[in-house]
């Protein structure tokens, strides 16, 4: 089973790449969505969310937007809540690329924004960036509720450029020129990394392959 990364710096059309990619066939593990349903009444970080950062839940779940504004500019209070996100996001993807081996997919989605930043390359057998020109991700975040240039400068400064991102990727997903060639693009991607055979699953742990022998690509 084959593991494409898809990242991209925030507004550059992530979240239409990975609908073209599920378009196509391909499951598509959201961390965003995730996230939500951790955050989201009943989740599993609802409870230690409000431990760390009291008075931010409501109604049985985290209200987001009153976390945001907590941590936002509060760099301890982000790795605060990074450390008890991560964890839990990384069960819901093991869960979700074990039951797309168990259907024999023969290519996953890891839609993670924040890959590169967080070395989750390094659980892919390939990574694809998403990018726009930075006048067309300006304009998108300004269409935005409550957006404004301070945060977009803010959010910018904690994400990696957009073009070490594209040197350090193996595609480069265009979604500044419109949907159709977009859609060129990810049925080239998934053409060529079909015909792969993935190495980053079953995962390692101590140099041993934790369900079977993982095959080379």
């Amino acid at each position: 089973m084959v593991i494409l990364g898809l990242t991209g710096s925030i507004a550059m059309g992530k979240t239409t790449a990975a609908e073209m990619f599920s378009r196509l066939g391909v499951p598509v593990y959201d961390a965003d969505r995730a996230v939500h349903r951790l955050l989201s009444k009943g989740g599993a970080a609802v409870g230690p969310v409000e431990a760390g950062f009291p008075g931010v839940s409501r109604d049985g779940g985290v209200d987001r937007e009153a976390l945001a504004r907590r941590v936002f500019g509060d760099t301890p209070g982000l790795r605060r809540l990074e450390a008890i996100l991560h964890p839990l996001v990384a069960r819901e993807k093991m869960r979700f690329l074990r039951l797309a081996a168990k259907h024999r997919s023969r290519m996953v989605i890891l839609d993670i924004p924040l890959l590169f930043e967080t070395g989750g390359q390094v659980e892919c057998d390939a990574v694809a960036v998403v990018t726009a020109p930075a006048f067309v991700q300006e304009r998108r975040l300004l269409e935005r509720p409550g957006m404004n240039r301070q945060r977009i400068a803010a959010i910018r400064g904690r994400q990696m450029s957009d073009a070490r991102k594209r040197r350090l990727a193996d595609f480069v997903i265009p979604t500044g020129l419109g949907r159709a060639v977009t859609m060129r693009t990810i049925k080239c991607v998934v053409e060529e990394a079909g015909h792969w055979r993935g190495t980053k699953w079953p995962p390692r742990q101590r140099g041993r392959p934790i369900d079977a022998t993982p095959t080379p690509r």
